[in-house]
């Protein structure tokens, strides 16, 4: 939708920000866009010196957006664009928090550079409206999927779905192999995943076979933590606690069993957590 209308009370870096995109047009695209970078790169200097709100800062922003959002509208009408406005499309692509671990699953994405197919493997029914790259569970900024297979050149992100409130949603990665399996190391004691041994017969598939992946315990033995020690040590916690009155027996039973349930569980997100 459109942006609030700034009021007398707003920062006139704001004002100014909005007037460049009510008047933003094919005629004066270029100017629109390196006016509103003006207006962002000022603002962001007079907050780092105190002269800038958070919360104007927080409006700024989001007026820069409205501006970018209108100016991709316009450029893809348009046809044949600017190649400055390429850098526009990679700015708004959405960016998909995936349960898997880039490092494990497929190493050379990150490694080399491969490139694998991937795409959506439900909703197949629906048109992709959105375009995403992917970041996976560790904590190393390269962990992320951001060069996918295009025609005949590389892309930055792929067409899928919105995504559903509370509703889990599967992309798939193909053409890994045993290889990316071997090679995959366990940066962040992110373990094996899940595997199936899936044949076809006719039309139809089935399932052979179910490998179930590492649980947490497995993967704290490669770095000498044992799940016997660990849990005598929490039970020696959990007691201490009980006799100091911070924890009821009640509770201590339930932290104790759900402590060996996450020991026992998987090195993922599991269900809807």
């Amino acid at each position: 939708g459109a942006p609030r209308q700034p009021g007398p009370d707003d920062h006139e870096k704001v004002t100014d920000l909005y007037e460049v995109w009510q008047k933003l047009g094919t005629k004066n695209l270029m100017e629109a866009y390196h006016d509103a970078i003006q207006i962002k790169d000022d603002a962001v200097k007079l907050f780092n010196l105190g002269y800038l709100t958070l919360k104007e800062r927080a409006a700024i922003e989001g007026l820069f957006w409205h501006i970018i959002t209108k100016i991709q509208k316009i450029v893809k009408e348009m046809g044949a664009a600017p190649e400055e406005f390429e850098a526009i499309d990679k700015e708004l692509f959405d960016t998909y928090y995936s349960n898997f671990s880039v490092f494990k699953s497929c190493p050379d994405h990150w490694a080399v550079r491969q490139l694998f197919p991937v795409m959506p493997i439900h909703r197949l029914q629906e048109e992709p409206t959105r375009r995403a790259t992917f970041v996976d569970l560790t904590c190393d900024s390269d962990g992320m999927m951001d060069r996918f297979i295009d025609v005949k050149d590389v892309k930055h992100a792929i067409e899928v779905h919105p995504l559903e409130s509370g509703k889990e949603y599967y992309i798939g990665v193909f053409l890994l192999g045993a290889y990316q399996e071997i090679l995959g190391d366990m940066h962040n004691l992110f373990g094996d995943t899940d595997a199936v041994y899936v044949s076809i017969k006719d039309d139809d598939y089935e399932i052979e076979h179910l490998v179930e992946g590492d649980t947490v315990a497995q993967v704290l033995e490669y770095v000498e933590y044992h799940k016997p020690a660990l849990m005598e040590r929490m039970r020696y916690t959990v007691e201490n606690a009980m006799k100091n009155k911070r924890m009821t027996i009640q509770e201590g039973r339930r932290f104790l069993h759900q402590y060996e349930e996450g020991l026992n569980g998987y090195t993922y997100l599991e269900g809807n957590e």
